[in-house]
């Protein structure tokens, strides 16, 4: 298959190619406005031959673009050579159309280096270079399977095709609506009539058809696209426990909830809005500027005989220059202040949700009084920013506002003088009101949509850093000095094994340390000497250190900590996690609930509830001893995963271990003196003069019973 980049060529070939066309063809029939086409061509051209690591994104924008300054070139020059049907006629573009989409071609390739557009297609490329398969329906009509990035580029193409045909069709109505007025000053009644049921009805019913469709096959990119850039990040966040990492390295990641369920949603609507909408506002403004120019061709500056061609079309240029200068510089502000917007809504919004986890916690220790100070103080922090917003969004909106009431009167003031004498009419003047009117909201895009830009930037900077976030997670756990491997035989061991706190500090250090298959051992020290820490790093989820754990081939490990997740849902989802609930019969969760002394659970297994505050500790802990049960590891690490039991019941729940999981090799963490009991083998890391523990192997005290 043909690469992207070789098409990209290949098109830029064929666009040169008709360039010379034009040229040879063109000046040979005496054709008007084909040198313009040419020189256009030769740049588009050249652009696109050194365009090849162009976005793919923009790429499409660009193939679209030169295929139609291609078609509509041709248009030109068979209409030139008399080959044109003439039953056609109405069907040919205008002139200058070729040399439009051309320009539009050259911009796309000139705005794709800059670093901010860079920044926004690094991310949509994502979603535009997919090689996932999918199935999309329309309706109950057809369904099609292929490639994702070809649907999604599909979708866009047919999105820039109908803005541009609306466009077109805007254009049409100013005309309708010049001629539609001079039918009326005129006392014309059979044209006014005519106008309105031959040409208004007409457009404006193709006008809101095309709407319905574009609106269409936008919600269905936007959900697409949205669903597969929050599976790419949900998938690269989590995968190989980069989320894990990601909290020890301190990565500037705050709030990935926020970034993967809001500021996915809200890149893929604003990219599509702004890319197309800036589409359609230059086709606006190469449009509606030709009907511009052409009324204000001969006019005059307001008290003087001096005449500026184009006069109006200078005007709007000028104003719209200035009010987007005045708008950056009011606005600019406005960036990073959202930026940390969104930060604190979502620190304060994660405060309420932690606090409602541990609100037992709360309640006991009578901390709800300190909970409030603290609550309001972070929602002060939000409140402090959002007046800040609201300050510099007040100074904008003054000269906004003040920008587009002003925008409205100007063509009147400067085309009044010209009616007034007679020499256009009213058609015209009010035409010359509508044109000005697109051409200066077309000129004004960032002035009217600033505060949406600077909202969107903030968005794209916090997708960016989260990028950038992930990249560290995952280097942290690829470029980390502690090798996990597989070996044949059944022992798990660790050799010249080095553990380091995130700061660097060096917390264990193990030469040599073998766990035997069905031995039961045991773990102490004092707390902070590293006992988790070893067990993470066996776990295979710790970077920090250095030297070898070699794992037995094909070992199933589960590792228990102290407080278990319960993944909100269904209490089944909650016993056979990791598993999916249709893993297990409803006759083996009962017998593991009630092995794990939890048979008051039984009749709850498919309600829905919020399991980690419903249940205490001691009952989260037996039910991840069940969930133990069902998963039937070959090695079962419990680091202190019953210490919230009491004596009796943690002895029990070690015999239920040791009777239904004969198999499986318990390694446990833990303090109390009883638990050496139900262990075989205990190892104790003993902290050496510079901090650093080590194992030390002692005999076991009392056989398990």
């Amino acid at each position: 298959m043909i690469a992207e980049h070789d098409r990209l060529r290949i098109l830029a070939l064929v666009t040169g190619a008709f360039a010379l066309l034009a040229l040879g063809v063109g000046q040979a029939a005496g054709v008007p406005g084909t040198l313009g086409v040419a020189a256009t061509g030769a740049v588009l051209a050249g652009a696109m031959w050194q365009a090849r690591t162009i976005s793919t994104f923009l790429r499409v924008f660009l193939t679209v673009f030169a295929l139609e300054y291609v078609g509509f070139g041709l248009m030109l020059l068979l209409s030139g050579v008399g080959w044109w049907p003439g039953a056609l006629a109405g069907a040919l573009p205008p002139p200058s159309l070729t040399v439009t989409v051309g320009i539009f071609g050259i911009l796309v390739v000139a705005v794709s280096y800059i670093p901010v557009i860079r920044l926004i297609t690094n991310i949509a490329d994502r979603y535009f270079d997919t090689p996932d398969e999918t199935t999309a329906r329309v309706g109950g009509l057809f369904s099609w399977s292929g490639r994702e990035r070809r649907l999604a580029k599909a979708a866009v193409v047919s999105l820039i095709l109908v803005n541009q045909a609306q466009v077109a069709m805007s254009v049409r109505l100013n005309f309708f609506n010049r001629d539609w007025f001079n039918a009326i000053q005129n006392k014309d009644e059979a044209a006014f009539w005519s106008l309105l049921f031959t040409v208004f009805l007409f457009w404006a019913f193709i006008l809101i058809a095309s709407s319905v469709v574009e609106y269409l096959v936008q919600s269905a990119l936007l959900i697409r696209w949205r669903r597969w850039l929050t599976k790419q990040y949900v998938g690269e966040w989590l995968d190989d426990g980069t989320h894990y990492r990601m909290s020890l390295r301190g990565a500037h990641a705050d709030n990935p909830d926020q970034r993967i369920s809001e500021d996915i949603k809200q890149f893929a609507d604003t990219t599509y809005a702004f890319s197309i909408q800036l589409l359609a506002q230059v086709s606006t403004l190469v449009s509606f500027s030709i009907i511009l120019w052409g009324i204000s061709a001969d006019f005059t500056l307001p008290g003087t005989n001096i005449a500026v061609p184009g006069l109006l079309f200078w005007v709007a240029l000028i104003y719209a220059v200035f009010g987007t200068g005045v708008t950056h510089l009011i606005g600019r502000p406005l960036i990073p202040l959202f930026f940390n917007q969104q930060r604190f809504e979502a620190d304060f919004r994660f405060s309420l949700a932690r606090l409602r986890e541990y609100g037992e916690q709360v309640a006991l220790l009578e901390g709800e009084p300190t909970e409030k100070r603290l609550a309001m103080g972070r929602f002060a922090t939000v409140v402090d920013n959002f007046w800040r917003i609201v300050n510099r969004r007040k100074l904008l909106m003054i000269f906004t506002s003040f920008y587009s009431q002003v925008s409205v009167v100007i063509p009147y003031v400067v085309a009044a003088p010209f009616y007034f004498l007679g020499k256009v009419q009213l058609g015209t003047l009010t035409q010359t009101a509508g044109a000005f009117g697109r051409v200066e909201a077309a000129l004004s895009f960032f002035v009217d949509r600033y505060v949406s830009l600077a909202e969107y930037k903030a968005v794209v900077d916090r997708l960016a850093s989260f990028d950038a976030a992930i990249a560290a997670g995952r280097a942290l756990g690829r470029d980390s000095a502690i090798k996990i491997s597989e070996r044949p035989g059944k022992e798990l061991a660790v050799r010249d094994l080095g553990l380091a706190l995130p700061d660097g500090r060096n917390i264990v250090g193990a030469e040599r340390l073998a766990l035997r298959p069905g031995e039961t051992a045991l773990f102490t020290g004092p707390s902070g000497s590293g006992k988790s820490t070893l067990f993470r790093a066996i776990a295979g989820i710790w970077p920090f250190g250095s030297g070898a754990v070699e794992l037995p081939q094909g070992a199933r490990m589960m590792l228990l900590p102290q407080r278990p997740y319960l993944p909100m849902g269904t209490l089944r989802s909650a016993i056979v996690y990791p598993s999916t609930e249709a893993t297990h019969t409803d006759a083996e969760i009962a017998e593991a609930l009630k092995a794990a002394k939890l048979p008051q659970l039984i009749e709850r297994i498919d309600q829905e509830a919020f399991w980690a505050q419903t249940l205490s500790i001691g009952e989260q802990q037996r039910l991840a001893i069940a969930r133990a049960l069902l998963a039937k590891p070959d090695w079962l690490f419990l680091d202190e995963a019953t210490a919230a039991l009491d004596e009796p019941t943690e002895k029990e729940i070690y015999r239920v271990l040791a009777e239904r999981l004969p198999n499986t090799t318990i390694v446990s963490i833990g303090h109390r003196s009883t638990l050496t009991g139900f262990h075989e083998r205990q190892i104790e890391l003993r902290p050496g003069p510079d901090g650093v523990s080590a194992p030390f192997d002692l005999r076991p005290t009392v056989p398990a019973q």
